[in-house]
């Protein structure tokens, strides 16, 4: 693995974790630009660890959030800390079950497949699209949209649909307002990126001698302080901008990936 190259994902990673664009899609794009050699199953495992890197990072901004919710799980009363936080416990179940039966084949995908990329693209800027012109409500989210939401994140695991644009742009077609909508998106997902590192750690995979640590622990390094920095700025920017901006983007980048691809 190339130091350098798990330091630009690493930076790429925190840059567009925040950002309805997909993450998994640009670090695919950029390791086809560079040439990776990362085989399937290390690939994947890059993407878990810069995920679990910007998940740190959103502990660390809603760190506040996180631990009101952890006390009101070990408490008897009701709150609505506790109902979040069983809320995202149903949002986890669809991708829990994709993660847990079809991890063979989901990491086959996530190994020079911009063709797929591309076209993944496309379908979260349509997504993006018909979320703009939704009309935005204040609903909160019940039970079910928790569900459907998590669906959403469930479909996101294919590399160049984005999980906050899928999920963020579900939960405003569900008329939830952007900036619910933008919390549960970011915190939905760190319970899964912990509970996969966490299989990997107890399944031996993150310690293989094939996988070499240190260019993991650059790109770690770098999503963490870059999701830091880009955080605040970024979750502003999704809350105050329009999506249809980011499914112009989506369009675009999946043009150009197809093209590099078919060339």
């Amino acid at each position: 693995m190339d130091y350098f190259l798990a330091f630009l994902l690493g930076i790429i990673q925190g840059l567009t974790e925040f950002l309805p664009v997909s993450s998994s899609g640009h670090l695919e794009i950029v390791k086809a630009i560079f040439n990776s050699d990362y085989e399937a199953k290390e690939s994947l495992l890059m993407t878990v660890i810069l995920h679990f890197a910007t998940s740190m990072s959103t502990l660390f901004i809603f760190k506040k959030e996180v631990f009101s919710i952890i006390n009101s799980v070990f408490s008897k009363k009701k709150s609505n800390e506790k109902e979040f936080a069983i809320k995202i416990i149903i949002s986890m179940i669809p991708a829990a079950i994709v993660g847990v039966f079809f991890e063979d084949i989901i990491e086959t995908l996530f190994n020079d497949r911009l063709i797929l990329v591309g076209i993944m693209l496309v379908l979260t800027g349509f997504l993006l699209f018909l979320a703009d012109k939704s009309k935005e409500n204040k609903n909160d989210i019940s039970y079910l949209n928790s569900l459907i939401i998590g669906i959403a994140q469930a479909i996101a695991i294919l590399p160049g649909i984005s999980r906050s644009g899928a999920t963020i742009a579900t939960s405003v077609i569900l008329g939830i307002d952007k900036t619910s909508s933008a919390q549960f998106s970011f915190l939905m997902v760190v319970p899964l990126i912990f509970g996969k590192v966490l299989k990997d750690i107890i399944s031996g995979e993150v310690l293989s001698d094939s996988i070499a640590f240190g260019p993991l622990l650059i790109g770690f390094i770098a999503a963490f302080f870059t999701g830091l920095l880009a955080c605040k700025w970024m979750i502003k920017l999704v809350r105050a901008s329009k999506l249809k901006y980011f499914s112009y983007y989506c369009f675009i980048v999946a043009l150009i990936t197809i093209i590099w691809e078919i060339i």
